[in-house]
């Protein structure tokens, strides 16, 4: 290990030591859930160990803290959302059909993976790539169903891929 690896080691253990707890409570309080908020806090450490900066420039290590525990919160919360919402469109399915805890882990992070792509992107222009990508509809079916011209919807589409490629590399 180098001397800059076993400082930021340093740097981490510090910080994990004076400030986990607050941050367990922090998470706690907007949770509403222990477990929850100990492995958020978990993460949130993970985090900082990857970002590999040097935390001696880390002002305000409770703000820094909470911004990425903050972002990870909401990462959580809309996999709660994405999953309850899954589970409500299959119930009705027959058990045949129902794939295995495993499959159904599968699909919910191909979901995290769509709805992260999706971060960004106006809501007009993702109706419009919704519409067509997943209801089939053509550009002038669209531009009926929306009210706006058939360029508008064209110019939509165009941004939608480009923000998606982008954003997928």
């Amino acid at each position: 290990m180098s001397a800059v690896d076993v400082s930021l080691l340093q740097e981490v253990h510090t910080l994990y030591c004076s400030h986990h707890g607050w941050l367990v409570n922090w998470l706690k309080r907007r949770l509403g859930c222990i477990h929850n908020a100990n492995d958020l806090a978990q993460d949130t450490f993970l985090r900082v160990i990857d970002k590999s900066t040097m935390l001696t420039h880390v002002n305000e290590p409770r703000a820094f803290l909470s911004t990425i525990a903050h972002g990870l919160m909401v990462d959580h919360i809309r996999r709660k959302e994405l999953e309850q919402a899954y589970l409500q469109a299959i119930a009705h399915l027959p058990q045949r059909l129902i794939s295995s805890a495993e499959g159904r882990l599968v699909f919910i992070e191909a979901l995290m993976h769509i709805d992260r792509l999706f971060v960004g992107l106006k809501p007009n222009v993702r109706s419009v790539f919704l519409l067509s990508r997943l209801e089939g509809m053509t550009y002038p079916e669209i531009s009926i169903k929306l009210g706006v011209s058939l360029r508008t919807v064209e110019s939509h589409m165009a941004e939608a891929l480009r923000h998606i490629l982008t954003k997928s590399r």
